[in-house]
């Protein structure tokens, strides 16, 4: 099974992007990532922009981010299942901690490179 991680992501007053949700999953050896304004709820939809992947090591971080960005800490996390990866359109089925049961699915409105919308589903 692939794994997830969301993180809170606490960054200082003077950062370009405010504090955030990293939201990340395990695909090829690296993880896909999102950042959201605030946690996946039953029925939400939030904007999501997707960033450059991650490593896999932020699957088990936590604390200070070298560079001076701020700090990140887990906020949920576990394994899925990929029910459809396409080019606009992602739904995971969520194993783990406060999402557990749970889908999630990422839809890219106009094929934009880094502008997706982010639902969550408690089911």
């Amino acid at each position: 099974m692939l794994r997830y991680v969301i993180l809170l992501h606490e960054t200082p007053p003077d950062y370009p992007r405010g504090t955030h949700y990293d939201v990340m999953f395990e695909s090829a050896g690296m993880l896909r990532t999102w950042a959201i304004d605030s946690p996946p709820a039953p029925a939400c939809d939030l904007a999501a922009e997707q960033l450059a992947d991650h490593r896999l090591a932020y699957l088990e971080f936590e604390g200070e981010v070298s560079g001076g960005r701020g700090r990140v800490s887990r906020w949920d996390g576990g394994a899925f299942d990929v029910l459809e990866d396409a080019e606009s359109r992602i739904e995971l089925r969520l194993s783990g901690g406060r999402l557990a049961g749970g889908r999630i699915v990422l839809t890219r409105p106009a094929l934009e490179a880094n502008l997706w919308r982010l639902c969550y589903y408690a089911d």
